[in-house]
């Protein structure tokens, strides 16, 4: 398999380049290689999709910002037409996506074998899904309830009303594009009449008004795989809107949130807790029970063990969602002070403190030793 090439060596571009930069070197690229100037052209096509997909992830800050750091493995499940980096279905996609770039120099709208209505690509859509910390350690399914369109049960996606059928455009005679003259160039555009559909509904569809689309709410289960973090996303394919006259659904990206847990906290696929021990725990060394993200261990604090001492458990971590690499399990030790203490804790703590040769507070009288103590002290009448 071909090892996917760099998308700012694809574009000629530094990894520093601006925006527009990034725009102007892509719009060169696509007007090279583009299919209209190289019919016939396998490698010329290939050029012209490859160019498309690295300005698809750079235009992007946030599906750049994740190529930066994790390169092409940071751009799976990423939002947008190309998939983050996956590819786009055809070359109708980019010509759908980027058509203003090359302006209609070349008929910038969907490329279709002649007349007729053109089918275009439904919308992506969004959605969200809150799970726990347990949930994005082992992975889980959850229930979403989603807003979308779908095909016109009426007018079965034609927009006319049944009875009726769309008729061909007089102005552009159904080829969806026409051609203007301006000097030596002769430049194509989408049909100002039809919008570039190469038809017209004379009577529009009584329950969709024409668009051959209608409103559905549903419930799809989302399967989120163990490792997910907050700002990471999920794409289903096909799961978002219907297309304009019958064209393919778009896709629905869903992002995750991970709520923050009582005990753990989360970095990347580590987790940190802390756990309590006494100062003779600490100096004498025990063996404690912790929590894990499943279940408990044993922890061994070894002798002399210091305040804020961190010990590091291999592989109880969080699985990392892009390669399965489990992360470690970081335990801080505190060594918790008593506020109070009997009577017997204080003698023995007192003798301690004489053996390790330390100041401390003489002992105090309680409360009510000190009231006795100054009524004695009252004169008589």
């Amino acid at each position: 398999m071909a090892t996917k090439r760099d998308f700012y060596e694809v574009l000629g571009v530094s990894k520093s380049a601006t925006a527009e930069e990034i725009k102007k070197a892509y719009k060169k690229l696509a007007l090279k290689h583009h299919p209209d100037r190289n019919r016939g052209d396998d490698e010329a096509i290939e050029r012209f999709k490859e160019a498309a997909e690295a300005y698809e992830v750079l235009s992007d800050p946030d599906k750049r910002g994740r190529y930066d750091r994790f390169g092409h493995d940071g751009l799976r499940g990423a939002a947008g037409r190309g998939g983050g980096g996956a590819g786009f279905h055809d070359l109708n996609d980019i010509f759908e996506s980027f058509g203003d770039i090359f302006g209609d120099m070349f008929g910038g709208g969907r490329r279709g074998g002649g007349g007729g209505a053109r089918t275009s690509r439904g919308a992506d859509i969004q959605a969200s899904v809150t799970i726990d910390l347990v949930a994005a350690a082992t992975g889980c399914e959850e229930t979403i309830r989603i807003s979308r369109k779908k095909t016109c049960n009426h007018c079965n996606g034609s927009g006319a009303e049944p009875g009726t059928t769309p008729e061909v455009c007089d102005y552009c005679g159904g080829a969806g594009q026409v051609v203007q003259a301006q000097g030596f160039f002769r430049i194509q555009t989408t049909c100002p009449a039809c919008r570039g559909q190469g038809k017209v509904i004379r009577h529009k569809c009584n329950t969709c008004y024409g668009s051959g689309r209608e409103d559905e709410s549903i419930e799809l289960t989302v399967k989120i795989p163990a490792g997910m973090d907050n700002g990471m996303q999920l794409c289903l394919r096909g799961e978002g809107e219907v297309g304009l006259q019958g064209g393919p659904r778009g896709d629905l990206y869903v992002d995750v949130k991970v709520k923050d847990h009582a005990i753990f906290q989360r970095e990347g696929n580590h987790l940190f807790c802390r756990v309590p021990i006494s100062y003779s725990q600490a100096v004498l060394g025990t063996t404690v029970e912790i929590p894990l993200i499943q279940g408990k261990d044993r922890l061994e604090i070894p002798p002399g063990t210091q305040p804020g001492e961190v010990i590091r458990l291999r592989g109880k971590g969080l699985p990392d969602a892009r390669n399965g690499h489990v992360g470690d399990l970081h335990v801080e030790v505190q060594v918790v002070v008593p506020r109070k203490v009997s009577d017997e804790h204080d003698a023995l703590l007192r003798k301690l403190a004489k053996h390790e040769e330390a100041e401390v507070h003489p002992h105090r009288k309680s409360w009510l030793d000190k009231l006795t103590d100054f009524f004695k002290s009252e004169p008589e009448n």
